[in-house]
């Protein structure tokens, strides 16, 4: 079953973050990323700009807008996905724990509802 491990956590202002700090969460993402695919249940990972890169588009009453930035201000900002696959749910939550951002932020576990491979949609 394939599941998205969000990351959703505070955006660190310009200098926040020491060198230090920034080099050993890299490595952290760099030693999951790698123990996910060793494991066979990684399918994608990305990690976002922050949201003042975003763009939101919205399409009403046959209207296109286009705004910089994100849609909602929030505390919290959706940072990356890992998308895997793995047999259950139990499986999934115990991939999230051992993400690293589960020590800073939060990971939500939600599973794919449906998904575009191979030409076509999953059931």
């Amino acid at each position: 079953m394939r599941y998205a491990l969000l990351m959703h956590y505070g955006e660190p202002a310009e200098g926040d973050l020491s060198e230090q700090a920034l080099s050993e969460a890299m490595r952290a993402f760099d030693v999951y990323g790698k123990a996910l695919e060793k494991a066979g249940v990684l399918l994608s990972a990305d990690v976002l700009q922050p949201t003042v890169a975003s763009t939101t588009v919205t399409h009403r009453e046959g209207s296109l807008r286009v705004q910089d930035g994100p849609f909602a201000e929030t505390k919290e900002a959706l940072a990356g996905v890992f998308l895997i696959d793995v047999a259950d749910l139990d499986a999934a939550i115990g991939w999230a724990a051992k993400c690293p951002a589960a020590q800073w932020g939060v990971v939500e576990v939600r599973p794919v509802s449906t998904a575009f491979v191979g030409g076509g949609w999953t059931r």
